[in-house]
């Protein structure tokens, strides 16, 4: 079998002016980046255009640590509906350098169902995720500048909130002191991985280059040593900052294995973050494609409760309809299976691991959109084994496709794509059923998102959690804006629970909140549970091991 690297290699691609043809767009509008990537400016979306195509949701059953190939899923649905001869665009978000590095090697789906070119989008891409980062930064240097050089005047941050960030997975920076040497302020600190840094979430939330700014100026900083907020504002570089990251804001385009558009941008994780690709790829993808297709981080949980609850809450987005993805392999290990060592067919390991894709399904028909089920086909499975999990699905009265997009590209997810097309032919638009009302208090927002979306018995907080939620009420007891937040928890993406090694659909469990953290720049409350970092480690082989040149070209990527 060809490696993803080696398929990608021999794809032929097409100018990027000719992919923004066959969108409709005049080659003069877009901002090439060299032959085959280009911006496209956000002038070109059209609102009326976007309420009438058909966003399809992409989500997943709780991923094992190899994944569950949802974005190779999206991409060759966008390929099955291309080839029904529908005009189908994919929008996803953009890779991270830390987990390519660390333990995925890629993120631009895979085999014969991949967006292209893989090298470039894999690595540096057009630098948005090198925009994030030295734009965060940049607000770093000013904050510290800003109480140095203020200092003898009194000022001072009894709280700073503000990190710095990095797209390494690199857990020495986790924790670290800075201004030890010379005339700094000595302060504790550390680092987040790009992913989760604040001004991620606000371009993937921004409308346009004003919102930016207005979002930008908003970002919380820090507490004054009289109790009040301290933002960019304050600063006096919002402006700047925008400057740093006005042409991230812009979309990407690229094409897939079968030179179909594709819109990348915005990177932020599912476990960390709010973990969708930007509102203006989406809206620009929905301008120029009838049908859409979005994926949405990690398992329907984390990613998929996100996007409803914030996404499509703060941006007016309608979805069709959701696809849950899952694996016989991932089902088996939600079933107590150690697939590390059985690789044959078991099946009473997979009706056990049905119970972890049926709450999937139960949470997506609660926010009351229909739903179908792909089996991403590998070669090691049986036919009895897919059949459990197709009947399975006709018991519930969901629909249900095989999808083999990684081996045969677009042929091989027509069958998913034809369900895709009669589900969204039979069903009206849903209004979404949000988990919980804008005006629900923070607990009472974290609670519901615990129990119903979880499944969890009880929800708590930490002492640190307590104090953080009454300092948020005191601090912001005149901002009637902050109580309408959403909220955003990072937890584990392995199991429902907070604990990474609680397999399939487990009950009786408590979700402890042990931080609070106001993002009034993206406009979102993020709560961490249980042992959740913001900053991921990097396994004892990590992938870089296996990343290199060879004769001219890049191997080890995927």
């Amino acid at each position: 079998m060809k490696t993803d690297i080696q398929i990608a290699r021999e794809c032929q691609l097409k100018p990027i002016s000719e992919i923004a043809a066959q969108l409709g767009i005049n080659p003069d509008q877009i901002e090439p980046y060299g032959r085959h990537m280009a911006k496209v400016p956000i002038s070109l979306i059209d609102e009326k255009r976007v309420k009438k195509s058909h966003l399809i949701l992409v989500t997943a059953i709780s991923p094992t640590k190899a994944g569950i190939g949802k974005t190779t899923v999206s991409i060759g649905l966008t390929l099955g509906l291309q080839k029904l001869g529908k005009k189908a665009v994919v929008a996803l978000r953009e890779p991270s350098l830390g987990p390519c590095f660390g333990i995925k090697g890629g993120a631009a789906g895979g085999g014969y169902a991949q967006v292209l070119p893989m090298e470039k989008i894999n690595l540096h891409f057009t630098g948005d995720f090198h925009a994030v980062t030295s734009a965060h930064n940049t607000i770093s240097a000013m904050l510290d500048n800003y109480i140095y050089q203020h200092r003898k005047e009194g000022f001072s941050l009894r709280e700073i909130y503000w990190k710095r960030v990095l797209d390494v997975n690199d857990r020495a920076l986790r924790n670290v002191v800075t201004g030890l040497r010379g005339d700094g302020v000595v302060s504790e600190t550390g680092f987040d991985i790009t992913s989760a840094s604040e001004l991620m979430a606000i371009l993937c939330l921004a409308t346009s280059e004003e919102d930016l700014q207005h979002r930008i100026e908003n970002i919380l900083l820090g507490i004054t040593s009289d109790g009040k907020p301290f933002r960019v504002r304050d600063l006096g570089v919002a402006g700047a900052i925008t400057v740093l990251m006005r042409d991230a804001l812009m979309p990407n385009l690229v094409q897939t294995t079968e030179q179909t558009p594709a819109f990348i941008h915005g990177g932020p994780f599912a476990n960390i973050a709010h973990g969708c690709s930007s509102v203006l790829a989406t809206k620009m993808a929905m301008t120029f494609g009838d049908y859409v297709v979005t994926e949405a981080g990690f398992g329907a949980d984390l990613g998929a409760e996100k996007f409803f609850d914030i996404k499509c809450r703060k941006a007016g987005l309608q979805p069709r309809l959701v696809v849950i993805v899952a694996t016989t392999q991932g089902l088996k290990m939600h079933g107590g299976v150690d697939v590390s060592l059985i690789k044959e067919p078991n099946i009473q390991g997979l009706k056990e691991g049905l119970k972890n894709l049926n709450r999937h399904i139960n949470n997506m028909q609660g926010f009351g959109q229909p739903v179908v089920v792909t089996l991403n086909r590998y070669e090691t499975d049986s036919d009895e084994e897919i059949d459990v999990v197709r009947k399975n699905c006709e018991d519930l009265g969901v629909g249900f496709a095989v999808n083999e997009a990684f081996l045969k590209g677009g042929e091989g997810a027509v069958e998913l794509a034809q369900k895709v097309v009669d589900t969204i032919g039979q069903i009206q638009p849903l209004p979404i059923h949000f988990t919980y009302p804008e005006n629900d208090s923070i607990e009472g927002k974290l609670e519901k998102v615990c129990k119903r979306i979880y499944g969890a018995a009880a929800m708590e907080f930490s002492k640190t959690g307590k104090r953080k939620l009454e300092s948020i009420r005191t601090i912001f007891a005149d901002d009637q804006d902050i109580t309408h937040y959403p909220i955003c928890i990072a937890k584990t993406q392995f199991s429902f629970s907070a604990d990474s090694t609680l397999y399939g659909s487990p009950e009786g469990f408590t979700i402890r909140i042990r931080d609070l953290i106001v993002n009034s720049g993206s406009e979102m409350i993020v709560a961490i549970a249980g042992d959740m970092l913001r900053m991921p480690g990097l396994p004892k082989s990590p992938q870089a091991e296996r990343i290199t040149i060879v004769n001219g070209e890049i191997e080890g990527l995927s």
